[in-house]
């Protein structure tokens, strides 16, 4: 199978934006496929550690050069020697983004829900890559950041709001999606997930509704914590698929901490 044989069938069932990131970043669309890796975003670190594999592309969700639509305005050094390094690898790198959020069951968001675990109904909002997932089972906010730190690997899940009010009505702001706000607002709403969030309005917004005695939480997940386990649960459905080799490289969170 070639590259862009692959990338076809990923595609399938999608509803593609008529502007999409999801291109071709490096490489040859041609080359055949022996080893694929997915990862969250092609750091420099996953992108060697590719290389060593031999993989022969590299599934990402998020850019590799800091722009959404990887727009490269200015050729810094950073941009130079890492685009140095991934053509001398010759590995193909695809962004995989829009196609994973825009069909019936967005694929990131079942991911997260699958590694944690969560029994219940995903369902569609007017709002751009997020769902309201119905619980079958009342939660806190405090218990879900538990289950974060210990099934999904994130440091510091953050907690804005009520930490202990239980709560079935979880919306899955996955990323930093649109609607963040306005689903915190709506009265069915109990808890919000995100990747990152405008501390100033959002998390203001939780804490003051929990103060006021509403069942109102917001849990910040960062954003690699809130998607990476969509590109997991990815890997594991290539492998079960496809006769090449696959394999999922975790680029780790972004941040270091003190303690």
């Amino acid at each position: 199978m070639k590259a862009i044989e692959l990338i076809k069938e990923l595609n399938e069932g999608a509803s593609t934006p008529e502007r999409t990131c999801d291109t071709i970043k490096a490489g040859n669309p041609e080359r055949e496929l022996f080893k694929v890796g997915v990862t969250m975003f092609a750091t420099v670190d996953t992108v060697r550690q590719a290389k060593e594999w031999g993989a022969d592309m590299l599934i990402v969700h998020e850019p590799t050069y800091y722009d959404h639509m990887e727009v490269v305005t200015e050729e810094t050094p950073v941009i130079l020697a890492k685009r140095a390094l991934i053509e001398e690898s010759g590995i193909v790198i695809y962004r995989y983004h829009d196609n994973m959020h825009f069909r019936d069951v967005d694929a990131i968001a079942e991911g997260e829900l699958h590694y944690l675990g969560l029994q219940g109904k995903l369902e569609k909002t007017p709002y751009s890559a997020s769902g309201l997932f119905v619980s079958d089972t009342p939660i806190s906010a405090l218990e879900l950041a538990e289950r974060m730190k210990k099934d999904l690997g994130i440091a510091h899940p953050r907690i804005a709001g009520a930490r202990d009010a239980k709560g079935t009505h979880i919306a899955t702001c996955f990323g930093t999606p649109k609607g963040v706000f306005e689903l915190l607002c709506d009265d069915s709403v109990d808890i919000v997930l995100t990747g990152e969030a405008c501390e100033w309005k959002i998390a203001e917004y939780a804490r003051d509704a929990a103060a006021l005695g509403m069942n109102k939480s917001l849990i910040v997940m960062g954003h690699i914590g809130s998607e990476r386990d969509g590109m997991r649960l990815l890997a594991e459905r290539m492998k079960e698929k496809y006769s090449f080799e696959t394999r999922y490289f975790e680029c780790g969170e972004v941040y270091t901490y003190a303690e």
